[in-house]
Order: structure tokens, then C-alpha cells, then sequence
């Protein structure tokens, strides 16, 4: 398969190239012959949703500076096209590119909810929270009519099991129903995903995220419905977004977040070219001076992918950032008290047609 570096601005799409995958043998590279035959990519490539049958639903992780050990991704790919996605590059394990068609082929995992409730069946199952949509926005546009995430939500609720939410869009407001429910029993929590309050970044950055405002509500309707809510300052993209980090954590407090963390960009793989073009085209004369401040937070390269750090960055400007955010959150009231622990112990498997009933007391 090939893919194309052709670099120009889609309408609604975040990447503005397509680069091949690092397990793909072949290339091409577009450029102008003066025959006037160059090759032009669609203005915005539609989306093609890709039904798949998953074998296994519960995602798990030792990596010791994350905070969850389980995970649940309903989908692969993400049609919000936020270029700076750290799992960008995970579309090249299917011979996709992890540019244009991460944002632009969407599987969904058509059995996600059936195969939850086998795990949760199973006789040796523990539970321990979950984290929902943590690669990819479980709240992604396609979700509005698909519903595998307010499916799986629904499986949890039924079985009492914890659950964590992080999000950058406002359709999971559809579901406060069920969050609201799972907030009473200490099930759930929720953090809402912030880059940026400037609407004009946000519109290249991340196009077909919510507006920095419509986030705003959305913490503030999940605070009201009992939901203990935080936000994600992510990512921090030096030279870009990070002189925005104490309006954004102010107007997080004041919308109602308790809690708040934050990630310095993180550019792993592919996804290093994907932003280098992005910052090409929407930001050619800082560019060497976003990358030079990447770097000098990455040990002297694009990326760090050392444990400990790679979340937050080493050197000054990484260090600068810390004081910042730490010193921010002290005067908006965010993380002063400890995070809420959510319950396992409600536990429960609910009796289904055909089960045998216990013969214990007989």
C-alpha cells in the first residue's frame, strides 16, 4: 500500500498529509511536473466506518506511570482528527497510515458490550476500574448513532462495576442518565480534555472536537449531576497552547472541575511527521521553535519514551511548566483533596435466563 506526503489543509480534517506507515515497503512522494498532473486529495475525505468483531474487549497495562491498569477502546481511529493523537500511530498495525486515514477510517468494535459482559461472567474476574476511551474518544462523532459506548456504560451499571471517563466531547452529556446513576454508587468518574480556549486553534488543531465553551458546560453539567469531575490539560504544545494553561485550569474551577492533570505533547513514531506538516502548514514561521522546545524537553529529541517522564517532560521549559501548573492549581482549588476512590467491592453478576440457581443452604 501507499500512502501520500502531499501536505494541504482538509476541511474538517486535522492531518494535512497521509505518510505511510513504518511497517509499509512502499512510498510516494506528489510533486509538481510542470504537466499540471499532480495528484489532488480529496478537500475532506469521507469517513468509512468498519465494523469488526473483536476477540478480547478489556485492554491491560503494567506501565507503572499510568494510572489505571484496564482499559476498554470501543474504537480505532478517531474522527475528532486531533492532529497531536498519540495513538496516530497504532492505525499502522492495519496497513493504514496513521495521517488522514486514522481520522477518516473508523473501526468500531461491533461486539464490545457482549464480550464485557463474558469477562465480567467469568468465575476468576476481579474488578478493577476500567478506563473508557483513553487511545481514542469513546465520544467520537460516530458514537452519536452507534452507541457502543453508552452500551458498554450500560453493562457496567448492571453489574456494578467502576468505571473512568476522559473525553473532549460534549455527547457525553446523552448519557447522564446512567452517569448520574453510577456517581450515587461511587462508580464512575470523568474528566473533560482541554488544549486550548481559543476557538481559531482549536478549529486546526483538533476540527471536529467541541468548542473550548461547549467543554466548559459539559464539566459544569457533569458536576451538577453528582459526576466527581476533573480536566486534562492535554496536550501542552509549547509555543502554541501552554500560555493558555491557567485560564484554562481557572475556567475548569469555575465550571465545577475538582481535579485537573496535564501531559507535555507527546510525538512517538509516525506521529512526529504528522505534526511536523501540521506545523508547516498552519504555523511555518514558529515552527523550528515549537520543535527546538519539544526537544529540549525530550532529552535533545522529538520524543522521549522513557517511564516517568514521558508524560511531563525533562529541562527547563518542562520544569517551568510543572512549577506553573502545580502553583495554578493551588489558586483555582484543584487537586486539593485526594482523587475519589472508586468501589469494586458493589461487585455483582445478575442472575440471567438459563443460569443454574445456587443449591448453597440445601
Amino acid at each position: 500500500m501507499v500512502h501520500s506526503r502531499h501536505k494541504q489543509s482538509h476541511k474538517g480534517r486535522g492531518a494535512v498529509s497521509n505518510p505511510a506507515g513504518r511497517f509499509e515497503t512502499d512510498a510516494r512522494e506528489l510533486f509538481d511536473d510542470g504537466w499540471d498532473s499532480i495528484e489532488e486529495l480529496p478537500d475532506a475525505p469521507a469517513t468509512e466506518l468498519r465494523a469488526e468483531s473483536a476477540r478480547t474487549i478489556i485492554s491491560r497495562n503494567q506501565s507503572p506511570d499510568i494510572s489505571f491498569s484496564a482499559s476498554i477502546n470501543p474504537y480505532r481511529g478517531c474522527e475528532h482528527g486531533c492532529v497531536y493523537c498519540f495513538a496516530r500511530p497504532s492505525h499502522s498495525y492495519l496497513n493504514l497510515s496513521p495521517g488522514l486515514d486514522f481520522e477518516s477510517k473508523i473501526f468500531y468494535k461491533e461486539n464490545a458490550a457482549e464480550l464485557l459482559e463474558q469477562e465480567f461472567r467469568k468465575p476468576g474476574y476481579l474488578p478493577t476500574p476500567i478506563s473508557l476511551g483513553i487511545n481514542t474518544d469513546a465520544y467520537q462523532p460516530t458514537e452519536h448513532n452507534l452507541e457502543m459506548t453508552r452500551s458498554l456504560l450500560q453493562v457496567m451499571l448492571r453489574y456494578r462495576h467502576p468505571v473512568s471517563l476522559l473525553t473532549k466531547s460534549t455527547l457525553i452529556q446523552r448519557d447522564l442518565d446512567l452517569l448520574a446513576e453510577m456517581a450515587q454508587l461511587n462508580l464512575v468518574t470523568a474528566s473533560v480534555s482541554l488544549t486550548s480556549l481559543d476557538a481559531n486553534i482549536k478549529r486546526s488543531l483538533e476540527p471536529r472536537t467541541a468548542s473550548p465553551q461547549g467543554r466548559l458546560r459539559t464539566i459544569r453539567a457533569l458536576a451538577d449531576a453528582g459526576v466527581p469531575t476533573g480536566v486534562m490539560i492535554a496536550p501542552v504544545i509549547p509555543a502554541i497552547t501552554d500560555h493558555d494553561m491557567e485560564a484554562m485550569l481557572a475556567a475548569s474551577a469555575k465550571a465545577g472541575a475538582r481535579h485537573a492533570g496535564y501531559v507535555l505533547l507527546r510525538l512517538p513514531w509516525e506521529l512526529k511527521e504528522v505534526f511536523r506538516d501540521w506545523l508547516a502548514a498552519y504555523y511555518p514561521q514558529r515552527a523550528e521553535h515549537v520543535m527546538s522546545l519539544i526537544r529540549q524537553s525530550r532529552g535533545g529529541k522529538d520524543y522521549d519514551a522513557t517511564w516517568g517522564t514521558r508524560q511531563t517532560g525533562t529541562g527547563q521549559f518542562a520544569d517551568i511548566l510543572g512549577q506553573r501548573f502545580r502553583l495554578a492549581c493551588r489558586r483555582y482549588g484543584l487537586n486539593g483533596a485526594a482523587r475519589p476512590s472508586l468501589d469494586c467491592t458493589q461487585f455483582q453478576r445478575p442472575v440471567l435466563a438459563g443460569d443454574q440457581m445456587s443449591l448453597s443452604g440445601f
